[in-house]
């Protein structure tokens, strides 16, 4: 009896090394495995294959099979004809080239190495920032604008206003004006002064008489520039009236499109946006623009934000054309009305 406890016993020992031993190697391996799937292979020079790190095929390859050891090179199959690939890669395939669409033209042919390169055909385009899904067609310059640049595949038409014979009244009259009468006042000044110091004759007027023709003059121009600031001011007294409140305001945006290009951010500044604004919206596409600074313009000024304030700008811009067709559009579209109406 005590022979057959003692061959229990022993048995029960070795099945408790066994199991240790066991533990061990599998804690071991676990460790192990661990190590290798942490490992890491270089950026853009290996890829991880099975544990291991394999250099990447060269462009226009691609992997048939993976290495066999880590830092080596697996073998490499060169892409077949339409198929590429433009790096060092670890593709089990290579890629298909792409085909351009019936509204491009191709310029550069698909290689091993490079893809297709499809450009916009002549008479649409693409802009660089956006997904060409499809390419739309330039833009024509109305009777009343000029082209400033020539539709590219990559960028639309520019056109601006042609100024209109108001616009060129305004100069002659702010400009040409002024500058008339000063040179009449030197010469006037001059004359007199060249009287004095060659002590000639008398003439007709005295130095006092000739300052005073002078100061006439100025007094005539300023009263003509007068009149007609205060004809612009009555023309503008006619105020126009939201149909629908806010909305009726903010329905309007759209239509601001129509203020010439060179004249967006002068008209930005002088309505009171600051230059942050403006850079902070050349983030936004060219055709939102102006209606987000629009909407930064109405949050700025909560209930004081008016129409007749930015049609007010315009004018004083000399953008009549423009404030028309804007004020044309708003009673059209049942947003606005006079006030005397």
């Amino acid at each position: 009896m005590r022979y057959i406890i003692f061959l229990v016993l022993l048995l029960l020992n070795v099945i408790l090394v066994a199991k240790s031993h066991l533990d061990l190697d599998w804690t071991q391996g676990s460790i192990k495995n661990r190590s290798r799937r942490d490992i890491s292979c270089r950026e853009d020079l290996e890829y991880a294959h099975d544990n291991l790190c394999c250099l990447n095929c060269p462009a226009g390859t691609y992997m048939k099979s993976p290495c066999l050891r880590d830092s080596e090179k697996g073998e490499c199959e060169p892409c077949e004809f339409d198929l590429f690939t433009e790096h060092g890669n670890g593709l089990k395939k290579c890629l298909s080239c792409i085909k351009c669409r019936s509204d491009q033209d191709t310029i550069e042919k698909c290689t091993s190495t490079q893809n297709t390169r499809c450009v916009c055909k002549q008479g649409s385009f693409c802009l660089p920032d956006q997904a060409c899904e499809v390419c739309k067609k330039c833009s024509k310059c109305k009777e009343d604008e000029e082209m400033v640049e020539r539709c590219t595949v990559s960028s639309n038409t520019v056109c601006r206003k042609r100024m209109s014979l108001g616009s060129s009244l305004s100069v002659t009259l702010l400009v040409v004006l002024p500058l008339t009468a000063m040179v009449v006042c030197t010469a006037s000044v001059v004359y007199w002064k060249q009287t004095k110091i060659s002590k000639s004759a008398v003439t007709s007027r005295s130095p006092k008489e000739v300052v005073k023709i002078c100061m006439g003059e100025r007094d005539d121009l300023r009263e003509e520039r007068q009149n007609a600031q205060n004809a612009k001011e009555c023309e503008q007294s006619r105020r126009l009236l939201p149909l629908n409140g806010k909305e009726s305001l903010k329905k309007t945006f759209d239509f601001f499109e129509e203020i010439d290009v060179h004249y967006r951010n002068r008209f930005f500044r002088f309505v009171g946006l600051s230059c942050n604004a403006l850079k902070m919206a050349e983030s936004v596409f060219p055709e939102d623009r102006v209606y987000e600074l629009l909407k930064i313009w109405m949050e700025k000024e909560g209930m004081k934000a008016d129409f007749n304030t930015l049609i007010a700008a315009l004018i004083h811009l000399d953008q009549r054309l423009s404030a028309e067709n804007i004020i044309a559009k708003a009673i059209s579209n049942g947003l606005f009305k006079y006030e005397d109406e």
